[in-house]
């Protein structure tokens, strides 16, 4: 990340908005419920009004405005990133699940040995 880390210190504002941000949300959740004999769309309204509502406030704080900052640093690293090709991605996949096939037969074969040799060998057991 280009950006150096920064701690702030939390301002009463802040700590105010993030609580009004959450209290917006109860409240949404609650008129949601609380307008259960009322018209689904006029429910799903008041819900969806004031979740953005509390989702607005919430960007406004320090908190929403990191997050904003980390989502377009994550953006700007992606897009640096060099992604395989198909035949690479298809190679690299064929690898792991020959990798996995011989590891399988690995553990069944050495299974098998050591069954044969505290079964058969040492207690003397017999199928």
């Amino acid at each position: 990340m280009s950006n150096p880390q920064v701690e702030t210190v939390s301002t009463g504002t802040d700590k105010a908005k993030l609580a009004a941000s959450g209290v917006l949300v109860i409240v949404a959740v609650a008129a949601f419920y609380a307008l259960g004999k009322q018209d689904l769309w006029l429910r799903v309204g008041a819900l969806v009004l004031l979740l953005v509502a509390a989702v607005g406030l919430f960007f406004t704080s320090e908190s929403g405005k990191q997050l904003i900052a980390f989502g377009q640093d994550s953006s700007r690293e992606v897009r640096k990133v060099v992604w395989p090709s198909r035949k690479e991605a298809t190679q690299m996949t064929l690898y792991v699940f020959a990798f996995v096939v011989v590891m399988a037969l690995f553990l069944w074969f050495t299974d098998k040995t050591l069954e044969w040799v505290l079964y058969d060998l040492i207690l003397g057991w017999k199928r």
